[in-house]
């Protein structure tokens, strides 16, 4: 199982990048351990591409926990990251407490959204590894376009990542950052950094099980589909009402 202390000595390097999947249930989850990812997220993402749910804010702990515990009991053996959800980490006090919760699930550790240094430090304080994650935000953008572009914002986030890292993250995400501003902020941490639509200039990279797949009824641009399984499913539902229909029963 790859440590929160692992994640923290995770070479940078292009030989080894750090490699990051999501998985949402028992069945995936089993499938992306035995492919051999490095680590697993439980995002907040569920909420779209699992629940057919308009926004990231539409899950809470509930439904975080009850995902969790089904991908920790599908991959046993690999680090399980699961998201703090949005309305968790309102408080301080609450997001250690619902933190606490999502470890007793499964969890090895917890992604925060955000530059929230004073949560992520009570965060360790209480034993809990952090992943941060900077750049867009799904639960508070009003928009979903790249940053890091304007030299300000660029400034910007090289100090947010700078600040996490201090306050102790073993990884951040970089969610639809401009890739030269990546590079920039994974030159300037020594903690990992886990791009999605940030290029190639990072540690690793972290791609959603159902845009991986060809599972998503719309995937953003920098999704990198390996297969077409809808396509696959499809067509194996067919034949099996076709079966059916045919009197084969």
């Amino acid at each position: 199982m790859l440590s929160a202390q692992d994640l923290a000595r995770f070479p940078q390097t292009r030989k080894a990048p750090l490699v990051v999947c999501t998985a949402y249930d028992f069945a995936f989850a089993r499938i992306v351990e035995q492919a051999g990812v490095d680590v697993i997220l439980v995002g907040d993402s569920l909420a779209n591409v699992v629940l057919g749910l308009p926004t990231t804010r539409d899950v809470g702990m509930a439904e975080m926990e009850l995902f969790g515990a089904a991908v920790r009991r599908g991959a046993p053996s690999t680090h399980v990251c699961i998201d703090l959800p949005y309305g968790a980490d309102a408080t301080v006090e609450l997001a250690v407490r619902n933190a606490t919760r999502l470890v007793e699930a499964g969890a090895n550790s917890v992604k925060l959204e955000g530059p929230q240094t004073g949560v992520i430090a009570a965060l360790l304080a209480a034993g809990i590894p952090v992943i941060g994650h900077l750049g867009v935000l799904p639960q508070t953008a009003t928009s979903f376009r790249k940053v890091g572009l304007a030299a300000e914002d660029r400034a910007r986030l090289l100090v947010e990542a700078q600040a996490i890292e201090k306050a102790g993250v073993c990884a951040m995400v970089l969610e639809n950052v401009d890739a030269d501003t990546a590079r920039v902020i994974t030159n300037a941490v020594a903690v990992p950094t886990i791009g999605i639509g940030a290029g190639e200039g990072t540690t690793g990279q972290v791609q959603v099980l159902h845009d991986l797949l060809g599972l998503a009824a719309k995937s953003p641009p920098f999704a990198r589909p390996q297969a077409d399984l809808t396509a696959a499913a499809t067509e194996a539902v067919r034949k099996y009402a076709e079966w059916v229909r045919g009197g084969q029963q």
